[in-house]
């Protein structure tokens, strides 16, 4: 048992370099359908499609437009509509009255997460 579960594993590796990617996981459900057909069209994006839910990776930056989001579906859709199906993400996440933007990397979301980058002496 513990030879087969090795060999399982050798195809698993560590990789501490930056991967200048950021993303979110959607439950699937028909908001996150919605929400994933929409920002399947956007660049540098891709979509896994799971049983229980949708994996979002994107190249340095994703915007979910709310508005777009909201025409689609025919309602409303806010912030707090976004973070209810949003099971976990990764990367920085600044939310906006209409829009949810997740960032690779923290300097990129500086203007909006007062992240300063002062050089320390």
């Amino acid at each position: 048992m513990s030879q087969l579960l090795e060999l399982g594993l050798e195809r698993f590796h560590a990789d501490n370099t930056a991967s200048n990617q950021c993303g979110v996981t959607l439950m699937n459900t028909p908001d996150g359908e919605v929400v994933a057909r929409i920002i399947s069209t956007k660049p540098d994006v891709t979509i896994r499609k799971l049983p229980s839910m949708i994996r979002v990776d994107g190249i340095r930056k994703i915007v979910f437009d709310l508005g777009e989001i909201s025409e689609v579906l025919g309602r409303d859709f806010a912030p707090a509509d976004f973070e209810e199906i949003m099971s976990t993400h990764y990367g920085r996440m600044v939310v906006l009255d209409d829009k949810v933007v997740m960032f690779a990397n923290p300097e990129d979301a500086a203007e909006y997460i007062d992240f300063d980058l002062k050089p320390v002496s």
